[in-house]
């Protein structure tokens, strides 16, 4: 049983209801998800795992067909994400990001970033790489916006790649380590840092 935000219970939302809405909405064109304001039908047992990895009733979901289905039609209003159809949103928990960048390439204009859900965008304006570091480890953690306010964690070996094509560069009169892409420089550390590693 699902539990509303309310408080009733009521039906729990499948996945496989989701995927036949899903795939209705999704003919050919990413649906305009952010359009549809449906009724909160409560939380679905989803979780996308920091690997990228989406998992249904704890079992992961084995099916690619299926999870870009479910990624074409994922929203996220203010720190919740939910699965969202013309006629219902559910909610899920993702542990980090809901994409993971799994490679990239240098194409004209930038850097075309590729996520495990097929999804190819270039870094820039429209597209913004930022990093994010550890308060207690300091380790980076590398984004791309993909869509509206859907972020792809950068997987490590394609930071690496990144930083193997940084430069450095004033932002603001300080010096950062960073890549330019789509016109625009991403800072990723300070320069300063560089030194001391």
């Amino acid at each position: 049983m699902a539990k509303t935000k309310n408080g009733e219970t009521g039906e729990s939302p499948s996945a496989e209801g989701l995927a036949v809405a899903a795939k209705a909405a999704t003919r050919k064109a990413p649906p305009p998800v952010h359009l549809w304001n449906p009724p909160f039908c409560g939380d679905v047992d989803m979780r996308i795992a920091r690997d990228g990895t989406w998992f249904y009733l704890g079992t992961p979901i084995g099916r690619a067909e299926l999870v870009r289905l479910f990624a074409g039609i994922i929203r996220k209003d203010g720190d919740n994400y939910f699965l969202v159809t013309p006629v219902e949103k559910v909610g899920i928990k993702v542990d980090d990001a809901p994409f993971v960048a799994v490679d990239f390439n240098a194409v004209e204009g930038g850097l075309e970033f590729v996520t495990n859900v097929g999804d190819r965008v270039v870094a820039g304006p429209d597209h913004p790489v930022r990093v994010v570091r550890d308060a207690e480890k300091g380790e980076p953690a590398p984004y791309v916006l993909i869509r509206r306010n859907l972020e792809a964690l950068i997987d490590r070996k394609s930071f690496y790649r990144l930083v193997d094509l940084g430069e450095v560069n004033n932002v603001d009169g300080v010096e950062w380590f960073g890549v330019w892409s789509g016109g625009m420089f991403f800072p990723v550390i300070p320069a300063a840092e560089l030194d001391d590693a």
